[in-house]
């Protein structure tokens, strides 16, 4: 069995770029249902301020699509990138 404190120690992977995204901020869970709806992780800052909030990147649960021992492989598109 695997437990939400488990999933959050786990670095997120994205499998498109291979690029680190960081850990599990916070996990969306439908109560009707007790499924996950979605993964939450922290966003990229902005500029050199600190106390600037970065977006954070909601990541569906369908997208997760592998987690290892260590990490959580998910495919994960920003349609947000120019170029």
């Amino acid at each position: 069995m695997l437990k939400a404190t488990d999933l959050r120690q786990k670095e997120v992977i994205n499998i498109f770029d291979g690029k680190k995204m960081g850990f599990i901020v916070d996990i969306d869970i439908d109560t009707d249902y007790g499924k996950i709806k979605s993964i939450v992780l922290p966003g990229v800052s902005r500029g050199f301020n600190l106390f600037l909030r970065s977006e954070e990147i909601e990541i569906p649960w369908e997208k997760v699509k592998k987690i290892g021992e260590d990490v959580i492989l998910v495919e994960y598109q920003d349609t947000l990138k120019k170029g």
